[in-house]
């Protein structure tokens, strides 16, 4: 479980997910293991970290801005998370979600797009 936990240990650095994430910004001077670090995922993607237990293999985040239909005017309270835990039969469980408030359900299949690609892009960085 740790190894898989050090994909997660910098919010800043996604390079594990090159098919995915194409840019990364920092956009302050806080470290990327702490509360309120803050990145631009591919010039698009607004997000602050807000809790980070690596002791519990957790870690949430919040959208701050985003594109349709993430953005700020078509969702609020953004709250992303990754979760690790021990598999059954050994190995890794990784849960990547989220939850929001919206009058719309089109932020579901697109976050489950990306959620689904970048947790293809994790398992195909240990290959």
């Amino acid at each position: 479980m740790a190894a898989v936990w050090e994909r997660f240990a910098d919010f800043y650095d996604f390079s594990w997910a090159p098919n995915v994430v194409t840019s990364t910004e920092k956009l302050n001077d806080i470290a990327g293991n702490s509360r309120g670090a803050r990145r631009l995922l591919n010039g698009a993607f607004d997000e602050t970290l807000r809790d980070y237990d690596p002791a519990a293999y957790r870690l949430v985040y919040s959208i701050d801005q985003g594109p349709s239909p993430v953005s700020s005017s078509e969702i609020s309270n953004y709250r992303g998370y990754v979760q690790l835990s021990e598999a059954d039969g050994g190995g890794t469980l990784v849960e990547w979600g989220s939850d929001w408030e919206s009058d719309s359900d089109a932020g579901v299949e697109f976050c489950h797009g990306i959620y689904v690609a970048l947790l293809g892009e994790l398992e195909a960085s240990f290959t």
